[in-house]
């Protein structure tokens, strides 16, 4: 069974899925990097060639959450979806 926070988070997720925003590239990676160390933890992955600079941006960003636990990604990303979509 899913924890209330569990439900809010993937209700933000589809809210901010279909809203119409045109959101920047930092606010972008700034859900993504959330959405990832919510529902994955810390990034294991091998880092994408410098030259692949979407990827390497995705990863970088992710990377950062490092050691953040995957409550408070989820507490983070509710919050900056419901910021955007206000």
């Amino acid at each position: 069974m899913s924890s209330e926070l569990e439900i809010e988070f993937d209700q933000s997720a589809e809210n901010i899925k279909k809203s119409n925003l045109n959101l920047d590239n930092d606010t972008l990676l700034s859900l993504y990097s959330y959405f990832k160390q919510a529902k994955f933890g810390d990034c294991s992955e091998e880092a994408p060639s410098m030259f692949d600079f979407k990827n390497k941006a995705k990863y970088d960003a992710w990377k950062k959450n490092m050691g953040m636990k995957q409550e408070k990604a989820m507490k983070h990303y509710i919050k900056l979806v419901n910021r955007l979509l206000k």
